[in-house]
């Protein structure tokens, strides 16, 4: 699950499909549910998820799964994909969130099996969006892209 947050150590990162309509509530459901802001987000869009993903041995042309990115860019990057990552981000949120994530309890083949469905459907039962949605001013600071980070303050990432 997602470890209590360590100084230098940056927020985990949860990486979805930026133009579809289910993964785009989940974000704002996250939001909702994060007033600590613990959360980040980027698009697998973005030249962040393609960078991670390909160091994971992932398809960056996948859209299909959601991933929480734990650690990134660190030597400790870990990245969760599926059911994991879904239940990894409710434990997080604490509460009565944390209660759902017992599921991990369940069998992962059946856990996905489930994610699968939804994913497959997704764009027919909740929509997509033409291209990424725009954050608002109020959370855009949540989403990231280390590439342009790591630029500015003249660092190489974990290649």
């Amino acid at each position: 699950m997602v470890r209590a947050m360590v100084a230098d150590e940056p927020p985990p990162v949860v990486l979805f499909d930026g133009v579809c309509g289910l993964c785009n509530a989940a974000v704002q459901f996250i939001v909702r549910h994060d007033p600590l802001g613990r959360f980040h987000f980027a698009p697998l869009q973005s030249e962040l998820a393609r960078r991670i993903l390909i160091r994971h041995g992932r398809n960056p042309g996948d859209l299909d799964t959601m991933y929480l990115v734990i650690g990134a860019d660190t030597p400790h990057e870990r990245l969760l994909a599926k059911s994991d990552g879904l239940l990894a981000v409710l434990h997080g949120l604490g509460g009565r969130w944390r209660l759902l994530s017992l599921a991990r309890f369940l069998p992962r083949a059946l856990r996905d099996r489930g994610y699968d469905r939804l994913a497959r459907n997704r764009y027919r039962w909740f929509g997509r969006a033409e291209q990424c949605t725009v954050p608002g001013p109020d959370i855009r600071a949540r989403f990231v892209d280390r590439a342009s980070e790591t630029a500015k303050r003249g660092e190489i990432g974990v290649p």
